[in-house]
Order: C-alpha cells, then sequence, then structure tokens
C-alpha cells in the first residue's frame, strides 16, 4: 500500500512524502513494516523531525455522542534534524509495533465501524504538518476470537463496538479510550438483562475481560469467586439501559487455548453476573476470577480461531460501513506515547 501526501502548509515547494506499507492488517501486539519515502521540493527544507501516528476516533463516554477530532494513542519518532535538498530522493524504513491494546477493527471479515489510521508528521522551519490518516485494519488475537466464539455459540448477538474515552477502574488499562462492544442477550438470558456490553484488554502476558450486564427489574452487587467485595468499578462508557449494572472482570492467558472449554468458561461468567445480587444495591459491583496470565508465545502463531465467528455474532447490519478518514485531522495529542526510532 502507499499513500502520498503533499504537505502544503509547509508552503509552496516544500517537501512529497509516500509511505509505504508492507503489509496488512494487523493484530495487536503486531508489527507494521514499511518505508516513508521523501521528495524534495523546489526548495531545500530543513526537516526537524519526522513521526508516525496512530489515530483513533473516539465517542465521547457518555451518551454515545462522537466528538469531532479523534485520539494519537501511540507514536513513532522515525528520525531527527537532516537536510532534503531540492529534488533529493530519501528512504526511511520503520517498523510500527502496534500496541497491545489497540482495538480492533474486523471482525470475520466484517467490519465493525471502528475508525483506526497511520499518519506521517513532518516538522520543518518551525511548522508541523500531518497527512491524512491511512485505514489500519486489526483483527483479533487468537485469545479475542476464543472469548468472541464463545459468546457466539450462546447466542449473543453484536450490536456495536465503540470506542470510549475514559477508564475501567480496577483493570490494567493503559490507553485514555477503551473499545466496547454491545450485545444482545442469548435466548437462555432474555429475561436476565437487556443488553450485555464486553471490554477485552490485551497485553503480552494475557487479557482482561470485563463484563458489563444491565439487569432486568433488579440490582447486582458485587463480589468475587473467592467472596471479597469490590468497590463500584464501573465503565465510564454509555450506561446500559434497563437500571443498574454489574460488572465481571476475568483474566485469561494467551497460552493453551485449544485446551479450554471456552463456551462453558465463558457462559459461567455470565452466570456469576446474574447471580450475585442483591436486591436495592445502588451501585455496580466488580467480579474478579483470575487465571494465572502466561507468556505470548502461542498468541501469534496457535491457539483456537473459532470458526463462523461474524454467522455467530449475529447480523451486523446497521454497523455501517467505515466512514471516510478526513474526520481525523485535528487530532488531540493528549495521552499519546512516544517512541524512538534511529
Amino acid at each position: 500500500m502507499v499513500f502520498k501526501r503533499v504537505l502544503g502548509s509547509l508552503g509552496v515547494g516544500g517537501p512529497v512524502v509516500d509511505t509505504v506499507l508492507d503489509r496488512e492488517p494487523v493484530r495487536p501486539g503486531g508489527v507494521v513494516r514499511g518505508q516513508v519515502r521523501l521528495r524534495g521540493g523546489g526548495r531545500a527544507s530543513d526537516i526537524e523531525h519526522l513521526a508516525l501516528e496512530l489515530v483513533a476516533r473516539v465517542g465521547a463516554g457518555h451518551g454515545g455522542e462522537e466528538r469531532a477530532g479523534g485520539v494519537v494513542f501511540y507514536r513513532l519518532r522515525l528520525s531527527g534534524g537532516f537536510r532534503l535538498d531540492t529534488r533529493e530522493h530519501r528512504e526511511i524504513p520503520f517498523t510500527l509495533h502496534i500496541p497491545w491494546e489497540t482495538p480492533l477493527t474486523e471482525l470475520s471479515g466484517q467490519p465493525l465501524g471502528v475508525v483506526l489510521g497511520i499518519r506521517i508528521e513532518l516538522a520543518s522551519a518551525g511548522a508541523k504538518d500531518h497527512g491524512d490518516p491511512e485505514q489500519l485494519i486489526v483483527r483479533p488475537l487468537p485469545v479475542q476470537e476464543a472469548v468472541l466464539g464463545a459468546l457466539g455459540q450462546l447466542g449473543f448477538g453484536l450490536v456495536a463496538a465503540d470506542l470510549r474515552l475514559g477508564r475501567i477502574a480496577g483493570t490494567g488499562q493503559r490507553f485514555p479510550f477503551h473499545q466496547e462492544i454491545e450485545l444482545t442477550p442469548a435466548p437462555r438470558y432474555i429475561h436476565d438483562m437487556n443488553e450485555l456490553a464486553l471490554t477485552l484488554l490485551t497485553g503480552p502476558d494475557g487479557m482482561e475481560v470485563v463484563l458489563e450486564a444491565d439487569k432486568r427489574g433488579g440490582s447486582f452487587s458485587g463480589a468475587s469467586s473467592s467472596g471479597r467485595s469490590f468497590p463500584g468499578s464501573s465503565s465510564p462508557g454509555k450506561r446500559l439501559p434497563g437500571g443498574p449494572a454489574a460488572l465481571g472482570r476475568h483474566t485469561v492467558s494467551h497460552e493453551g487455548l485449544e485446551h479450554r472449554d471456552w463456551t462453558a468458561e465463558v457462559d459461567s461468567w455470565i452466570q456469576a453476573l446474574i447471580e450475585a445480587r442483591t436486591p436495592h444495591t445502588p451501585r455496580a459491583g466488580a467480579i474478579t476470577s483470575g487465571i494465572t496470565a502466561g507468556t505470548a508465545a502461542g498468541a501469534a502463531g496457535g491457539g483456537m480461531v473459532a470458526a463462523g465467528l461474524g454467522d455467530a455474532l449475529g447480523n451486523l447490519e446497521g454497523l455501517g460501513d467505515l466512514d471516510g478518514l478526513g474526520g481525523l485531522k485535528d487530532l488531540r495529542d493528549s495521552g499519546h506515547e512516544e517512541a524512538d526510532q534511529g
């Protein structure tokens, strides 16, 4: 893939940038390799720095309103200062490590309506120019597919997958936003909840699974499988309809996916949400089940890939196609990470 951006704000006759990506899509924790190709314009330019940024269009956290801009969630500095002569050609290779917590944009080949992009930043003569973002496609890790596939086998249906500002208390979340996947309840749970919200926070050692379910006509209390109570650690995202919600948090490893009965295990998480309720409890709690985290060694090479995941999760109509990335031009830089590459 090649995308060319003429950095107009640096003036007429400024440099031209082509970015070549070796491959996509990618999974969380993976890499994108490529080259930035610079061509000098009608005059020499002193380049102060060159960087790549990962950007996301993020919802407002409460009520689902979409912000006009977006969030830079990772930044790779490619080069320090150098001089680009008139009509000079220069190639700068890069390896961009995709953060583990990067949200998903596709599920079983179906777009989720989540917009991520890679954009170039070039600074010269005290001015910065950002190229238009190029779409980044992110597909699930095997451990994510295992959980999502189990929910599909249980009969939960996909409604939407949004990015929301805010942190989920009690988790290892690093980004200033999180992905919330909304599901309709399985038939056997239709009388127990209106909707189930799922957040998958991945890292090199495993994944935190956060489940939030509203309750029809009642309230939930928070207690762990060991009997301990937790403070109300609720998602700062949209409050699910129908009353107070319960929050469950579970930690799973990247390893040994094929040796576990995921449908039974995920179903036990849902049962725990329903059973841990106390009348007149005014706020959500947290249910924690700790499973020792392993290493990421099996994440890329093996693991169980749930077959027919898109069909199992139900109708994807209503999510819409991926929108254009033009709305990402005025992106907010707060909360991003920066890495240096020589």
